[in-house]
């Protein structure tokens, strides 16, 4: 018995190590079974992570134009910085002195993003900085980090339409504006191409995953002219500053298609230079922001009361002496005056002077249902349909919601709330001949290989009035302008249509004195409507603040430069149509920067020449609407000539220039001129550089180009 006890321990033991050795292969066998069968395409993906890793390949995202092909946002390429932490490990101090040097920033900005999270294998270190920025790092300080290249937006025009067109956020993607609107369109598809390390450490691609090649954006043509765009957005930053405004709005539009031509607000940002930007000067005012209109919502009242019959233009009403009480249930509810107090007057010269009075006494006899079936004509109430994100529908409440006092409150523009673009597009509909477009700004949208994907052109929404009210209300605008309280926008042979406002602005539930929106809106020529042009200013703080002291004479700069700039108003310039793709229309540059000059006359095929120091041009010769040739050259003179002082003038140097070219430098200069010979410029007095007073007489000798007699006489049978 006790001979077989150690046996039997023998065994048992033997047993027992079987049985651990046999659970041990089962726990083994099924955890290989979990990680390659059950678990296995995870742990393939963890394998691949540290041989393999994927590359974007970006898309060039698309290009934008104006109508006449002119480039206004592109792209150009930039680098970004980035590091693994783990790579650069101990040397995270080094590094962020390397980076504070060079970026003028404190090392602890750069040294928290690489110690933050230990756990991250890459970190943004510095975006979008010009490649020369590499130059400027020791290689030996930065182990760790990787240099990528990676485009950036670049706006051509720096802040010229910058409220439109909108901006891209530091990954390239669209977040206001038309950028924001078209980013699927101008984004196109990324591509993207897989790397794998082999055993030796170098990178290749990988044959298991073929290369996706990125399919860049499309590219969108505006409807926007920037030569117009240049001129509202110049005249309206200095209208604004000029009268102490808080802000400003302007836009054009084209009223026979619905074309925006140009849309501005004021203050807005560079794209180029955004930084910390306010998100609030990222939206568009025009479409975005609803006010009370004061009297340029006239025209709706004006409109039903003609379309209806129910008024004629000498029909003659009492009013008031400039103030009339209106009251309901025997009670006194509000007290309406006018500006300029009158006894009599017909509905012509109430349009004329803006008779709040007038008008409400006018509104009892169209009544509520009326009045509002004219306001929902002209659009508003609702989305215009723009192109542009954010619009709002602005404020019509129905008639069964008015107040006893609604109706007149509207009938001179209180009440209701508006957006600026549905008012430019009502008076749009007068200058249609009562038809009502639907505005829109991108015309095209291309392939990257030029090919049309999408276009937009007129789509007409509805008819609001016949021509016969069209005629009267044109009528009565034109007077506003010649004779009434729009006269400050009066612009010799051009006639315009137009109407004045001014209310006061609403704010937390009331009406606080004193502060104002003040706007014009009009149009022109009026024998055949080309323009629809409307300026609004946010509370202007000068002691005189109406709109047509105000957003009046802004609208008339910009009418007055639009004008002298395009060959559609001048009725002396005859474009022969052998010579017309040749042709070029001199715009009008002056108070541009310089950079933004040259660009526009580059656009026009014209040659700039600078004259005098300072960053605005003055001057240009020749002037706006000339007709010029394909290469000519167009003199510019900035804020100051250096050659100018005290009446004395320094002759320039035109030795070796073509006549025109020569001409065209001395008249800026107020020179009389006095040429002998055609041709090239051989000699000149007095000589270039000589001080002579201004006004002095500067004859030009000229090539004498010798005729062959013969050939002139085969012309002149010909």
């Amino acid at each position: 018995m006790k001979e077989f006890e150690p046996h039997h321990r023998q065994k048992l033991r033997i047993f027992s190590i079987i049985v651990v050795f046999c659970v041990l292969f089962l726990a083994i066998s099924t955890r290989l079974f979990i990680y390659q069968i059950v678990d296995a395409e995870k742990y393939k993906q963890l394998a691949r992570k540290q041989y393999e890793k994927k590359f974007i390949l970006p898309a060039v995202r698309g290009c934008i134009y104006d109508r006449n092909g002119n480039v206004l946002v592109s792209n150009t390429q930039f680098i970004s910085f980035a590091a693994d932490p783990k790579i650069v490990g101990d040397k995270a101090t080094l590094v962020a002195e390397a980076f504070a040097q060079v970026f003028q920033k404190p090392s602890s900005v750069y040294l928290e993003k690489l110690q933050k999270d230990p756990s991250k294998r890459f970190v943004w270190l510095e975006r979008h900085v010009h490649p020369s920025v590499v130059q400027r790092f020791d290689p030996e300080k930065i182990k760790g980090v990787v240099v990528i290249n990676e485009p950036r937006r670049l706006y051509h025009y720096d802040d010229i339409a910058s409220t439109l067109i909108g901006m891209t956020d530091i990954d390239n993607r669209g977040i206001a504006g038309l950028e924001l609107q078209y980013n699927s369109v101008l984004h196109g598809v990324d591509g993207s191409i897989v790397m794998q390390r082999d055993g030796a450490g170098r990178i290749r691609p990988s044959a298991d995953y073929p290369r996706i090649d990125p399919v860049n954006g499309c590219d969108i043509v505006l409807t926007i002219d920037i030569t117009y765009q240049s001129i509202v957005d110049e005249e309206l930053k200095r209208g604004v500053e000029f009268y102490q405004a808080d802000a400003g709005v302007a836009l054009m539009l084209n009223p026979k298609t619905g074309e925006l031509l140009a849309l501005s607000t004021y203050p807005r940002v560079n794209p180029n230079e955004l930084g910390d930007v306010d998100v609030a000067m990222l939206r568009n005012r025009a479409i975005t922001d609803i006010f009370e209109p004061g009297s340029v919502y006239k025209i709706v009242t004006a409109a039903a009361a003609y379309e209806h019959k129910l008024v004629n233009p000498m029909d003659r009403f009492y009013a008031e002496k400039g103030k009339m009480r209106i009251q309901a249930n025997g009670r006194d509810l509000r007290v309406i005056t006018d500006t300029h107090p009158s006894e009599w007057l017909s509905f012509q010269e109430a349009m004329e002077i803006s008779s709040n009075i007038v008008f409400v006494k006018v509104s009892k006899l169209i009544g509520s249902e009326r009045f509002y079936r004219m306001a929902r004509d002209f659009g508003f109430g609702m989305q215009t349909g723009i192109d542009l994100p954010g619009e709002v529908r602005g404020i019509l409440r129905k008639p069964n919601e008015w107040s006893p006092i609604t109706l007149q409150s509207m009938s001179y523009g209180y009440e209701v709330g508006t957006t600026p673009l549905q008012i430019a597009c009502a008076y749009a509909a007068l200058a249609n001949n009562g038809i009502l477009m639907k505005p829109y700004v991108v015309a095209e949208v291309r392939s990257p290989q030029g090919d049309i994907v999408q276009s937009q052109g007129p789509f007409p929404i509805r008819k609001v009035v016949s021509p016969s009210t069209v005629e009267l209300l044109t009528r009565a605008l034109e007077g506003v302008v010649e004779r009434g309280t729009a006269k400050l926008v009066h612009l010799g042979n051009v006639r315009i249509a137009g109407k004045t406002g001014t209310s006061k602005k609403w704010v937390e539930g009331r009406y606080v004195e004193s502060t104002y929106t003040a706007s014009f809106v009009g149009f022109f020529p009026i024998e055949d409507p080309q323009i629809v042009c409307l300026v609004m200013l946010d509370n202007p703080k000068t002691p005189v603040y109406y709109g047509g002291a105000t957003s009046g004479p802004i609208f008339r700069a910009i009418a007055e430069r639009v004008v002298s700039t395009s060959y559609k108003f001048s009725k002396s310039v005859v474009i022969h149509s052998r010579n017309e793709i040749r042709s070029r229309v001199v715009p009008d540059v002056r108070m541009l920067t310089i950079p933004i000059a040259k660009k526009l006359l580059a656009s026009y095929g014209l040659e700039p020449t600078i004259y005098g120091t300072g960053t605005l041009i003055m001057r240009q010769s020749p002037e706006p609407g000339t007709i010029l040739h394909q290469g000519d050259a167009v003199s510019l003179i900035l804020e100051q000539n250096a050659s100018v002082h005290k009446g004395l003038v320094e002759v320039p140097h035109v030795c070796g220039m073509s006549l025109r070219r020569a001409l065209n430098r001395l008249v800026l200069d107020d020179f009389e001129v006095k040429i002998h010979g055609t041709g090239k410029v051989i000699s000149q007095t007095p000589n270039g550089g000589e001080i002579v007073k201004v006004g002095s007489r500067v004859m030009l000798y000229c090539e004498q180009h010798s005729i062959d007699r013969k050939k002139q006489t085969i012309a002149s049978r010909e």
